[in-house]
């Protein structure tokens, strides 16, 4: 890290420990004992503009307590079959690590539906992914490889993405900003795999319109990208939509457990839910855990916003908006 950087990290340290007490316990649960590493995040995002970076964490902080994230964890979706649903049509699991410790995480961009449940739901559902990944699976990857693990890996099934319905921009657009504002910073490559026609179009358009920083973390592989996934990862890692040509996003059995890392049967997901349900205390209340929706930052660059806006100009602003890749 270059000195700027660390001159940069000292001074936001130094703001962020004047923050009041309720901040600095959410700080404090969400570094997991790594505050450098988490200021770096920030700064990155902002790029290593000091005041921004500031502003920036105290207002996730702010976010967290608001919304008492710190809890998210304690609040399962139920009933079951209620939270089946939810992973049913918000297409998302993990399906191992890199070679490098990274966790696998698989994205079903273009068959996840969001038309399950209420909006609440899928909001509570993608945050609560977010924290056990911050909480648990990181920490345990720190653990198990000897050295600090902070970022993970994406990959993004196209499978099925197709310029149809608008009616879930404004969901998929207010996950991305939680991201965004949040937990940036948070992925080192995203894979896209399975992509159609369409999708390389517009890409050709959207990728000169990113920064550098930005471009270098996507990667548009040739088909299902199992030859290329395989250089990174073993094959026990591969999401099962990359198992082999064609595959799609179907389901692998075997063992009497299913390969498909997107289905509450997998091992990810149901030790998953299982952690959610031990964290809670007392009689578990039905409904959604309600969480404040953020406004999207204008100057906020990700791939998404770019895709949005070249949709928008040319009458394709409902699928561009399930290409939800940010700057993370």
């Amino acid at each position: 890290m270059e000195l700027g950087s660390q001159d940069a990290i000292k001074q936001l340290r130094a703001l962020v420990e004047e923050v009041d007490e309720p901040l600095k316990n959410t700080f404090q649960n969400m570094h997991q004992g790594y505050p450098t590493e988490t200021l770096a995040r920030f700064l990155k995002a902002r790029d290593w503009n000091v005041d921004k970076a500031h502003k920036m964490v105290v207002d996730c902080l702010n976010w967290r307590v608001q919304n008492q994230i710190d809890d998210i964890l304690a609040k399962p979706i139920v009933p079951s079959d209620r939270y089946r649903a939810v992973r049913d049509s918000q297409l998302i699991g993990m399906s191992g690590y890199s070679k490098e410790g990274l966790p696998v995480i698989a994205v079903g961009v273009g068959l996840s539906t969001l038309d399950k449940a209420s909006d609440h739901y899928y909001v509570q559902s993608h945050i609560q992914m977010n924290e056990y990944r911050d909480r648990v699976v990181l920490p345990s990857a720190t653990k198990k490889y000897g050295r600090y693990i902070g970022t993970c890996v994406k990959v993004l099934d196209m499978t099925g993405l197709r310029f149809s319905a608008l009616n879930q921009i404004k969901l998929l657009t207010v996950i991305s900003t939680i991201d965004d504002l949040n937990y940036p910073e948070k992925t080192d490559t995203y894979y896209i795999v399975n992509a159609p026609y369409v999708f390389s179009t517009c890409w050709k358009v959207v990728k000169p319109l990113l920064q550098e920083r930005t471009r270098r973390k996507v990667q548009v592989l040739q088909g299902c990208g199992r030859d290329e996934l395989l250089k990174i990862m073993d094959y026990a890692s591969l999401p099962h939509f990359s198992r082999r040509e064609g595959s799609g996003s179907s389901k692998h059995s075997g063992n009497g457990t299913t390969d498909n890392c997107f289905s509450l049967d997998h091992a990810f997901h149901q030790e998953l839910y299982d952690y959610i349900k031990e964290q809670c205390v007392g009689p578990t209340r039905q409904g959604s855990f309600h969480v404040d929706f953020p406004e999207p930052e204008p100057d906020v660059e990700t791939v998404e916003s770019q895709f949005y806006k070249f949709g928008k100009r040319n009458g394709l602003s409902s699928s561009l908006n399930n290409l939800k890749i940010d700057a993370d």
